[in-house]
C-alpha cells in the first residue's frame, strides 16, 4: 500500500497532472462564459431577426397515450432549440480553442533559416565548348 501512494503521489504532484487539473477547471468556467455569450447575447438577436423566436423554446412535442380514462402522460419533447443553443456553445468554444491553439504554435515556432544561395557551379567541359562555339559565331 506504500509504495501504491508514494506512486500516486508522484503522479498527483507532477506538473502535468497539476496543468491539467488547471485546465478543466478553467475550461469550465469557460464553458459557462460561452454558454451565457451564447443564450444571451448572441441567439437574441438571431431569434429576433427571425421573427422574435426564443431557441430555448423551439421543441417538437410527440403525441401522449392515454394511460386510462382521463389520465394522461405528460407528453415527451424533442427540444432542437436547445440543442441550436449547446451546439453554437460548441462552435464558439471550438473557435477560441483554435485561435488559441494556432496562438501558441506561432508563439513556439522557430524561424526557419533562410535557405543558403548556392553559387552557380562550374561549367560542364561540354558547357564551355558550346559557350565558345557560340561567341565564335556571333563574331562572324
Amino acid at each position: 500500500m506504500g509504495k501504491f501512494l508514494t506512486e500516486f503521489k508522484e503522479f498527483a504532484v507532477k506538473g502535468n497532472a497539476i496543468d491539467m487539473a488547471v485546465g478543466v477547471i478553467i475550461g469550465g468556467a469557460f464553458g459557462k462564459i460561452v454558454s451565457s455569450l451564447v443564450d444571451d447575447i448572441i441567439m437574441p438577436p438571431i431569434g429576433w431577426l427571425i421573427g422574435g423566436v426564443n431557441f430555448s423554446d423551439l421543441k417538437v412535442t410527440l403525441p401522449a397515450e392515454k394511460i386510462a380514462e382521463g389520465i394522461q402522460m405528460k407528453s415527451a419533447t424533442i427540444n432542437y432549440g436547445n440543442f441550436i443553443q449547446t451546439l453554437i456553445d460548441f462552435l464558439v468554444i471550438a473557435l477560441c480553442i483554435f485561435l488559441m491553439i494556432k496562438a501558441i504554435n506561432k508563439i513556439l515556432r522557430k524561424p526557419e533559416p533562410e535557405p543558403k544561395k548556392e553559387a552557380p557551379a562550374e561549367p560542364t567541359p561540354t558547357e564551355k565548348l558550346l559557350t565558345e562555339i557560340r561567341d565564335e559565331l556571333k563574331k562572324k
